[in-house]
């Protein structure tokens, strides 16, 4: 038995819903991480590395190949954002701030125009049948994620929409502990919002912060 086929054996089931090791540890690693997120720990990054790859197996797996690419994609900015939070040392060097005018319109037409582009992608050369959640949530998913790296705050409320469209998409797929772990992202990132903007505000009265990058 190989690698591949060890993740996808059955450990146990909930229901008539059969639950693969590969479900569980993306469970475990995808809470942990977010949950360091939210303290803005640096080793969020490397333990998020690990859940990629845990969900590229699962979503491949699903026929979700949005999200697989999604996954991949998650590596490389992981490594970025690692780098990032590592240069700046501290949380004062890297602090939490608000999105700037250009960066929200880039954003929010960078999401638009990758969810239409992924998605007739999706429809004319894969048998996915959920083209349009899949790509929407690959598209914002970088868009959290490049953002979760400087320390935007309104990161939060793309993930919150993100988990919001996820859930019900797993279930659709059957991947219930994977909507689980989403129902409990969502949880995470409402809170991560509260904690960041306390951070927020706090810098408020700490004048000679510096931004790095």
């Amino acid at each position: 038995m190989n690698v591949i086929d060890m993740l996808n054996t059955t450990v146990f089931t909930i229901g008539n819903q059969p639950l693969t090791a590969v479900e569980v540890l993306g469970f475990v690693t995808g809470a942990l991480c977010v949950w360091a997120v939210t303290r803005q720990w640096w080793w969020n990054w490397p333990i998020g590395i690990a859940n990629n790859v845990v969900f590229i197996v699962l979503f491949l797996g699903a026929g979700l190949y949005a999200d697989t690419v999604l996954q991949v994609i998650f590596v490389l900015l992981g490594l970025y954002g690692w780098w990032m939070w590592r240069r700046a040392g501290t949380a004062t060097d890297l602090p939490v701030r608000r999105v700037t005018a250009p960066e929200a319109a880039a954003g929010v037409l960078a999401t638009a125009a990758g969810t239409v582009a992924v998605a007739l992608l999706l429809h004319s050369q894969t048998d996915s049948t959920v083209p349009w959640p899949d790509a929407f949530i690959l598209a914002a998913s970088l868009l959290a994620t490049w953002g979760q790296a400087r320390k935007i705050i309104e990161q939060w409320w793309v993930w919150i929409v993100v988990d919001i469209v996820s859930i019900p998409l797993y279930v659709h797929k059957g991947l219930w502990l994977t909507a689980i772990l989403y129902a409990g992202f969502l949880c995470l990132c409402i809170d991560g919002l509260r904690r960041w903007r306390r951070d927020l505000a706090a810098q408020a009265d700490t004048p000679d912060v510096v931004v790095v990058g």
